[in-house]
């Protein structure tokens, strides 16, 4: 699990926007990692990075430690928490989402 935790972190540092979610930005597989993407499209986001947890129960499991939100998807701007997508969705509405984004 600890490579989980590194992999995380490496993601989360190193890329301006990382969204951890269902699928994928072209495939999301659940309605809560959809309605992020869109977010993340209304905002003209279009270069952000998506890791499928689906596909690493690690990383599944470590990303609701490592930031102490229990559910996915998570979205992560500068390497700062920012939230999933009910948060998105209220600072989107407030303009305080375009604010963060690059």
């Amino acid at each position: 699990m600890q490579g989980s935790i590194e992999k995380i972190d490496n993601l989360v540092k190193n890329n301006k926007v990382v969204l951890f979610m269902k699928g994928s930005a072209k495939f999301p597989l659940c309605g809560f990692s959809g309605r992020a993407v869109k977010i993340l499209s209304l905002c003209g986001v279009t270069d952000f990075v998506t890791f499928n947890v689906l596909e690493d129960e690690g990383v599944r499991q470590q990303i609701k430690e490592y930031s102490n939100w229990p559910t996915i998807p998570q979205l992560y701007i500068n390497g700062e928490f920012v939230g999933g997508s009910d948060i998105m969705a209220e600072m989107y509405e407030s303009g305080e989402l375009q604010q963060l984004l690059p």
